[in-house]
Parts: structure tokens; sequence; C-alpha cells
């Protein structure tokens, strides 16, 4: 849409000192001031017009008016009452004639939204970035496809294979969902202020069916939690804890066709559920 104006340094500060907004690491705030990487992650998410798309933590709009843009419908969901309020009239004087829907909320305790939103497009605050997407990924069955910007480290992690050395619980968690791999680095420099870590794009697609039931994914990422919490160990002594004692883990493994020996590392999701189900 040819009519909406995106946001420049100039703008998003004096849209922050009109608002009286300090950029808090709190709430871990890093607003996005260039127009050019707001383009390129809209590009990335494969944004097409009428899509339902979700923004968690708009701040003053940046990524907003870039969706806006390219014709879609936008659930902005905003923590900061003073942002979520400032939000649409923004929108209606950078962006007027467009579709936007704000959400005074904790993206964390989000259950229902209207609409069913398909797609997933955010610059996520770094504090929270994960809980914030595996809760979304849960509660939002019709969230098929997106695009987030994380601190790289947490990016590498969701991308993770088994075996790699940054492969972790968050990477359990999501594959449980979906495929995820990195799509791009951010610099710094685009951020105000400027933060003193890297960003990545991450781009997720859900699978068409999910792996088991809900009773199933609480308990496989029950395991996925105690085999991480001592990664060091062997998973009949990391288990040991949740599964009674380190015999009983070592025969439930077994039983899942797993090595008692090995470590929760080199175990896929589908390995995890094995050993779930035996449970």
């Amino acid at each position: 849409m040819s009519d909406v104006t995106l946001l420049g340094p100039a703008e998003i500060r004096d849209l922050a000192q009109l608002l009286g907004v300090q950029p808090t690491k709190k709430l871990g705030q890093n607003f996005v001031v260039d127009a050019n990487t707001v383009r390129k992650i809209v590009q990335v998410a494969h944004v097409q017009s009428g899509d339902h798309v979700i923004e968690v933590g708009p701040g003053l709009g940046s990524l907003t008016l870039g969706l806006l843009e390219a014709g879609a419908q936008v659930l902005a969901i905003e923590i900061d009452k003073r942002l979520a309020e400032q939000l649409p009239h923004t929108v209606d004087q950078m962006a007027p004639g467009t579709e936007l829907t704000v959400l005074a909320e904790d993206a964390m305790r989000v259950s229902e939204l209207p609409g069913e939103p398909t797609r997933l497009v955010a610059n996520l605050p770094y504090n929270i970035s994960v809980p914030v997407l595996l809760h979304l990924m849960q509660t939002v069955p019709s969230l098929a496809a997106g695009v987030v910007m994380v601190q790289a480290e947490v990016g590498y992690r969701l991308a993770a294979e088994p075996g790699s050395k940054v492969y972790g619980s968050p990477s359990v968690k999501a594959a449980w969902y979906g495929t995820w791999r990195t799509a791009g680095t951010v610099s710094r420099q685009v951020f105000w202020p400027v933060p003193n870590v890297d960003s990545v794009l991450v781009e997720f697609a859900r699978y068409d069916e999910p792996f088991g039931t809900e009773a199933e994914r609480a308990q496989t990422f029950r395991l996925v939690d105690a085999a991480f919490m001592q990664r060091r160990k062997m998973l009949r002594q990391s288990l040991g804890s949740v599964l009674g004692n380190t015999a009983t883990a070592s025969a439930v493994l077994e039983r899942a066709g797993v090595d008692p020996t090995s470590r929760g590392e080199m175990l896929t999701v589908h390995d995890f559920l094995r050993v779930a189900r035996v449970v």
C-alpha cells in the first residue's frame, strides 16, 4: 500500500519524547529505527495482502507500519499501556485506512485472540522471547508460520539440531510445533537504543498435524526440562529425578528404544516423545 509512511529515527525519538518513554531493559525495549530493516523483515516473513498477522511488542510502531504497508491485518499485543494507546493514533496518521487491532495485554497471558491469526511477525523483547513464542504456539493453533527477530544466541538455539553445542530445551520444545531456521542477521545499529547483543531473524513453519496430545506435550516438556537441567549427565541420571530413580529411568529409556547412557543433547523431539509415551 503506497500511502503508508514508515518511521525513521527522528519520528521515533519525537514519539518517545511525546509519550515520555525511556526504553527499558526490564521490558526488553529496543526500537527499530531503520525502514529498510522493517521491509526486509516483512519480506522474509512472506507477508501477503490480507494476511492476519500477530505482532508482539509493537513499541512505537516501526514494524507495525511495515506490515500494514504490505496489506496485512495486524493484531498488535503491547504490554506498555502508553505505547498501546498511542499506536492507533500513529497508524491513523502514517497509514490511514489500514486494519489494526491493539490488545493492551501481556502476551504471556493471552489465551483467546480475535479472528484466526495465521502469521507471527515480531521484534520480540529479548528477555521473554522463548516463553512468548512457545505460549503463542500452544494457545494459537491457527498460527501457521512467521518470522521473529530475537537475540542471536536465542535464535541459534531455537534453530539448533541435536548434537549441536547450542541445542537445548528451547530447541526441542520449538521442534514440537514445527521447523525453525535462521533467516538472516540484523545489525545492532538499526535499533534505538543500540543493544549490546546481536540479533537474528528466525523463520518457522508449523507442522500440519501435532505430534501428540496436550497431555503428551506436557509430559514430553517435563522430561526435556529435566534432561537439560543437568545436560552433562547421562539420561538415566538426569531423568531419575522425575521418574523416581536411576533404575526406573534406565528401564523406561530402554523400553522407549533410547540408550540410558546418552545425553539429552543427542535426542530429537520424537525420542523424547517416545520416552513420554512409555512413562
